[in-house]
């Protein structure tokens, strides 16, 4: 059995346990099925109690990774200053609303919200931060994404209060995904500090936000199945906790850029979830605008390129197209 720090890290010899490949199709899986297990934990909790459980178990797993890898935590306030911030943007306002969106709207389609995190990001990054500078082909990628929004949440067909309720909350998660990874570049990536003591700092920070208002607001139903409890052990250990370590292997032994690209991989596995273990149904438009928003996702990060054009062409007074 693979132990814990052997997931952190490669063994002395250089040997790969197991190939980056196999950790990016986990996480993958793992990121898309956390919308079926927040479906499956609001059976037992409230959705505050959803997201307050899944950072706990998360911080607890974190913990035991920095201590079996003897990573110490951060040292500097400044840097823990930035850790709360960004675990609200990260951790425990988007979790909230996700599984209060979850409440009005299938996990299917929350997991196809999430999938416009990288345009969200951009649009952050473009419009707000003024971190991106225009360019031609993102410029095309966001309108192509957009359309994909419109389309995978069925504009023509309207919407109940209820349902677009949870649409907005989503969305709204969306949105604080694009600032964290923002704000992240701006403040965090410079910081000398490992990454699992940052991914242990911040999910604390996020569990230690949350517990008054699940202590206030929460409620756990009298009646708790076990898949529900099963679950929500899976979305704090899995999706909050071992996801993280998965993700900074990827990174070492591959790329940023290839692990930013499991973003195509996640919606597929939310909606193979949602429809085989929650029996969701899936609508034309839900999978045909997930693929325009990926679509738009991969023209945006130069991964589609047009004959005729440079996708480092950018729009500024006096260039001509």
């Amino acid at each position: 059995m693979t132990s814990a720090s052997d997931v952190v890290e490669t063994v002395s010899t250089g040997r790969r346990i197991v190939a980056w490949q196999v950790w990016f199709v986990l996480l993958g899986a793992i990121w898309g099925c956390s919308f079926w297990w927040i479906k499956l934990g609001l059976r037992a909790m409230s959705p505050v109690d959803v997201a307050f459980a899944r950072l706990a178990a998360g911080a607890v797993t974190l913990l035991l990774i920095a201590a079996v890898t003897r990573t110490a935590l951060p040292t500097r306030w400044r840097t823990w200053g930035h850790l709360f911030v960004l675990s609200v943007l990260l951790n425990s306002a988007p979790f909230t609303l996700f599984s209060f969106g979850e409440t009005h709207i299938s996990a299917v389609l929350a997991g196809l919200i999430n999938a416009c995190t990288p345009l969200a990001t951009l649009v952050v990054a473009l419009f707000i931060l003024r971190q991106e500078s225009f360019r031609f082909v993102v410029i095309q990628g966001l309108v192509i994404g957009l359309l994909g929004v419109m389309v995978v949440i069925g504009v023509w067909n309207g919407f109940g209060s209820s349902q677009l309720l949870g649409i907005g909350e989503c969305f709204g998660a969306v949105i604080c995904y694009g600032f964290a990874f923002s704000y992240a570049r701006i403040h965090l990536s410079g910081l000398p500090d490992r990454p699992v003591a940052l991914a242990a700092g911040q999910v604390l920070c996020g569990t230690l936000q949350l517990l008054p208002f699940a202590l206030a607001f929460g409620h756990v139903h009298a009646h708790r199945p076990l898949s529900s409890l099963v679950a929500l052990g899976a979305l704090g250990i899995l999706g909050t906790g071992v996801a993280y370590i998965l993700n900074f292997d990827i990174v070492r032994h591959a790329s940023a850029t290839i692990a930013s690209s499991v973003t195509y991989l996640t919606p597929v596995f939310a909606v193979i979830v949602g429809v085989a273990f929650l029996g969701e149904s899936l609508s034309w438009n839900e999978p045909a605008g997930a693929l325009l928003i990926l679509i738009g996702v991969a023209i945006t990060q130069d991964r589609i390129h047009f004959r005729g054009r440079s996708t480092r062409d950018e729009l500024r007074p006096g260039t001509s197209d």
